[in-house]
């Protein structure tokens, strides 16, 4: 088996080139030690005994690729997390959004969907539900199944339920959802505004006009140049005055487009002003 640090650098760059040319998924630009340290971890949870074994999965199995992708994606979520950035959504830019006749939100890498679910809690007790749309996606499928089915362990619910009442709510966090055992299943009408779809932040085109767009701990995995690529695709995409949330490592300051956005205070969100 191997061991946690044997992949090579330039064994790194042979299979992220097999997978890019085999299968369309480009991870050149995304940070190399992630990288290889996600890549170790799938030759030691599979038990392969060298590189080769695994690029040859890779190369002649193409029905091992959605389990390399959900391993080589970082897919750490969780309902209303880092609450004070759910309580700036609720008291600064929910406001700002309601005076728009129609919101598009895009939850850009939205994993298995905790993130779009809060939001859709969120606008509902905003009484901003009924006239928005919540474009959800995600490079995996895997996870996007998880999202759409809206089914989580019953376990996490006690740490979602404290982050939802530091976020600003004020219900029952359990009258979202239904228990059975050891899961709970989000009610369906949080659904009703949602759409769940893959997209590749580093190949896919802008697809349509936002008013907030939600990226959180997505492009810390990315090196500096396809960074600056993605926020490029989120200018285009965004409204003018719309809103930008990042996640608390990650800033759009330095960027080439800095100068076109205003930081609300110290919260990880940013507004379109040209």
């Amino acid at each position: 088996m191997l061991e946690p640090s044997i992949i090579k650098d330039d064994e790194l760059d042979l299979l992220m080139a097999d997978v890019s040319a085999l299968y369309g998924y480009d991870f050149t630009e995304y940070s190399k030690a992630s990288l290889k340290r996600r890549v170790n971890r799938i030759c030691l949870l599979d038990k392969f005994a060298s590189f080769a074994e695994l690029r040859y999965r890779l190369r002649n199995n193409p029905g091992y690729l959605q389990r390399f992708i959900e391993e080589i994606t970082v897919n750490v979520t969780e309902m209303f997390r880092d609450p004070t950035f759910y309580r700036a959504l609720r008291d600064k830019v929910f406001p700002q959004l309601g005076t728009y006749p129609f919101i598009r939100i895009w939850l850009a890498g939205c994993s298995s969907g905790e993130e779009a679910y809060s939001i859709a809690i969120l606008l509902k007790e905003t009484n901003l539900y009924h006239k928005s749309l919540i474009y959800a996606t995600d490079l995996n499928p895997g996870v996007l199944e998880t999202a759409r089915k809206g089914i989580y362990p019953m376990s996490q619910m006690k740490q979602y339920s404290e982050n939802y009442m530091l976020s600003g709510g004020t219900l029952d966090f359990s009258s979202y959802y239904t228990a059975n055992y050891d899961v709970v299943k989000f009610h369906t009408d949080l659904q009703d505004k949602m759409i769940f779809s893959t997209h590749n932040l580093v190949s896919d085109s802008s697809f349509n006009a936002f008013q907030l767009i939600v990226c959180r701990n997505v492009l810390i995995y990315f090196e500096k140049e396809l960074q600056n690529k993605v926020f490029r695709l989120f200018d285009d995409s965004l409204d003018t005055l719309g809103f930008l949330a990042l996640g608390a490592k990650e800033t759009i300051r330095f960027s080439n487009l800095e100068k076109h956005f205003k930081q609300l205070d110290s919260d990880k969100i940013w507004r379109k002003m040209q």
